[in-house]
């Protein structure tokens, strides 16, 4: 326990390799940066499992909520071999059962999440034997592949970079699981020095951020390598602020302990009261009471408790300390957004890690394997903006506009986007490659341990985030699809096609008010803006309607797509990219029975009746009465496939499709029926086809009949 402090910085002199340039235009020196990248990288990876002391060290769970550390040690490994093989540059695997047994983590979702399962783990030699296989396979890859620069996100080398990123960030969070493991089980080691840096914990203060804009758009050509969710559009502008100057430090969060933080509930939220319950936790889960005294866990050891190191907690945690905070100073202290922290980091005019000079911060292994003290790196007038320890935000983790996975990585983000991960910012002392870029989105659950503290803001509650869930149920978004998405077999978008159609026939009339009636996810209100003043969508299902409402308040919709089985397709489509984003404030949705309106539902110049008479439980009563909801010389377009089914509507409410006096009748015979009264048919009907799609290999293709009646009388 006994600790020698100096003040000179450990620096180490030689740097670990930095993410590679992606788009040059040397092709050897880009493939020799690859392999450099590589080796250094799994070769670091194997040095952090060497400070288990043991077989057991292996095989045991640091925590119950996750793997033991073999997993971790083939995992990586297998990455590889698997994503290299879809890629096409592997063609046969080295271990199957390996390949299989380490492909999938049960890592902790909630923390009440507990796996039992029994696995029959092969030993450390055994992995490590594996792993020397897995060395000589990619480096052979990388070696003889052909290689055509630039490499973007499409190139087979993309999966290369992209199984060096993520032993990355297993590098970091491994190092996490062994800092868990029982003391008795791990050892010092040459290459993980402890910082041995420390003093007085500082005085935190608030330095006032000014007002500014944040703009993001990283595109996939980028120089550097990504993950799916730092791709696309993100703008916005961000009020001044006042921001702590330093991390929140041990003895700054030592105040919020020793004042009862833990047991007051009220600092807590709902979710932190449960995972705070479930945990038993009276203070920050790597503080060690010994005796009188309070000591610190380090990765491979315990050392006296250093003050001016930040504290490192999770995100319940960090949210109660500002909460009491509040309370103490009666400022409005909360966590910062995402978007704050770009501004912190463009304010504090922080620079990249540079490729050839050690990092201006405690980030990328260039200093020491452990957090130092909070005054250690200033960055213009804060500290710590990036390195030491990640740091919370309040901002759950969402798709930019623009977000697409990567086909051969199809799940690395959207299990998150689930408003549950929040974003962590900054990276910490062993955040490298990817993760030291300006550019990186993590997120975690906030329960989850990370080398993660925080500093706090004092600003304004904040506004929502864009919505971040992916839309699951089948029908909904296939809904979605049709309104949405992509066009099949040379088929127009169906609802685009209907609004043109009805916007053509109102040219000369007024076109004040519009009614898309049975708007399921609304693309036609939408469409219907472009020449109506306003439009109202009506449906009966809630469900539906949510899409457009998603659509009017975000300008963004995210569903999956089944492809086959259990494979899905995520899609996230805009507004802006279909050049409808001008007109959300001219439309509105409501949930409502086509056959039974509210009466201030009047004095439409159109009404858009898609596909809906064929699914109303009385579609003889809404013609009898659609008239009253039109202005005369307003027009209603009805479109159907005309597909009656009694499980919809009852037989005796058919207003066509079957024999009367021995002749056929047909819908559009009823139509006239029904609403000669009122309408005349403006011209002859026209067929308008549309595709629906269920799976990747199975459509439906149809015919909807579309009428137009002007309203005489």
């Amino acid at each position: 326990m006994n600790r020698t402090l100096v003040t000179k910085p450990q620096i180490s002199s030689i740097q670990f390799p930095r993410t590679p340039i992606l788009n040059g235009s040397d092709v050897v020196a880009t493939r020799e940066e690859i392999r450099v990248y590589f080796l250094s990288t799994f070769n670091r990876y194997e040095q952090l499992f060497e400070t288990l002391v043991n077989e057991q060290a292996y095989q045991q769970k640091p925590i119950a909520l996750r793997h033991p550390l073999i997993f971790y040690f083939g995992h990586t490994a297998t990455f590889f071999i698997n994503k290299l093989l879809l890629a096409g540059l592997l063609n046969e695997r080295i271990n199957p059962k390996f390949e299989a047994m380490f492909s999938v983590g049960v890592d902790e979702m909630s923390w009440d999440d507990l796996n039992d399962a029994h696995y029959d783990w092969p030993t450390a030699a055994e992995v490590k034997h594996y792993r020397d296989q897995v060395r000589l396979a990619v480096e052979a890859v990388i070696q003889t592949a052909p290689l055509a620069l630039p490499i973007d996100w499409r190139h087979p080398w993309w999966i290369v970079v992209m199984g060096i990123e993520h032993e990355r960030i297993h590098l970091e969070t491994s190092s996490v699981l062994i800092r868990q493991q029982s003391l008795a089980l791990v050892q010092r080691h040459a290459a993980w020095p402890a910082c041995t840096r420390s003093g007085v914990a500082p005085q935190n203060e608030l330095v006032v951020i000014p007002a500014g804009d944040v703009s993001l758009n990283k595109e996939q050509n980028a120089a550097e390598y990504g993950w799916d969710n730092e791709y696309g559009l993100h703008e916005a502008h961000v009020a001044e602020f006042q921001a702590s100057r330093y991390l929140v430090s041990n003895g700054e969060f030592l105040n919020f302990v020793t004042a009862g933080g833990y047991s007051t509930p009220t600092f807590w939220s709902v979710e932190g009261l449960e995972w705070k319950s479930f945990a038993q936790a009276t203070h920050p889960t790597f503080w060690l009471r010994k005796d009188d005294s309070w000591c610190l866990r380090l990765m491979t050891e315990e050392i006296a408790m250093p003050w001016d190191w930040p504290a490192e907690v999770n995100y319940h945690e960090a949210k109660a300390f500002c909460q009491w905070k509040a309370q103490q100073t009666g400022f409005a202290v909360r966590l910062p957004s995402e978007d704050e922290w770009y501004r912190m980091y463009d304010f504090a005019g922080v620079v990249a890690v540079a490729k050839d000079q050690v990092a201006a911060a405690n980030i990328h292994l260039d200093h020491a394997a452990s957090p130092c003290p909070v005054t250690s790196f200033r960055q213009g007038e804060l500290y710590d903006v990036t390195g030491n320890v990640w740091q919370w935000t309040e901002t759950p983790i969402y798709p930019f506009s623009g977000f697409a996975v990567h086909p051969l990585y199809d799940d690395f983000t959207t299990p998150t986007f689930d408003g549950r991960h929040n974003l962590i910012k900054g990276g910490s002392w062993i955040s490298c490659g990817n993760e030291a870029l300006y550019s990186a989105r993590y997120a975690f659950r906030r329960h989850f341990f990370q080398h993660a503290g925080f500093r706090y803001v004092v600003a304004d509650e904040l506004a929502s985030v864009p919505a971040s869930h992916y839309e699951t149920d089948k029908l909904i978004s296939e809904y979605a699809e049709f309104h949405y998405g992509d066009s099949y077999f040379g088929v127009a978008n169906f609802t685009q096609t209907l609004a043109n159609i009805a916007i053509n026939a109102s040219v000369g009339k007024p076109a004040h008010k519009a009614l898309d009636l049975g708007c399921a996810s609304g693309r036609a209100t939408f469409e219907l803006a472009r020449h109506f003043e306003h439009v109202t969508g009506i449906d009966f299902s809630v469900r539906l309607i949510d899409s457009g409402v998603q659509m009017a308040e975000k300008g963004e919709l995210h569903y999956t797509l089944v492809d086959e089985g259990q494979l899905i397709t995520y899609k996230t489509r805009t507004l802006t990219a279909m050049g409808l984003d001008k007109l959300k404030g001219t439309v509105a949705f409501l949930q409502g029975d086509a056959c039974n309106l509210k009466t201030s539902l009047t004095n439409f110049d159109l009404i858009l009746a898609a596909n809906l008479i064929d699914r109303l439980y009385s579609p003889k009563r809404f013609l009898s009465s659609v008239h009253e909801r039109l202005n005369i010389g307003g027009i209603l377009l009805i479109a159907s496939p005309y597909t009656w089914l009694e499980e919809h509507t009852k037989r005796e409410e058919w207003i066509g499709g079957f024999k009367q006096n021995g002749e056929n009748f047909t819908t559009l015979d009823g139509l006239k029926q029904q609403l000669g009264q009122h309408f005349r048919l403006m011209a002859a009907p026209v067929d308008v086809p549309f595709v629906i799609r269920e799976t990747k290999r199975k459509f439906q293709h149809s015919l909807s009949e579309v009428t137009l009646w002007e309203r005489i009388a």
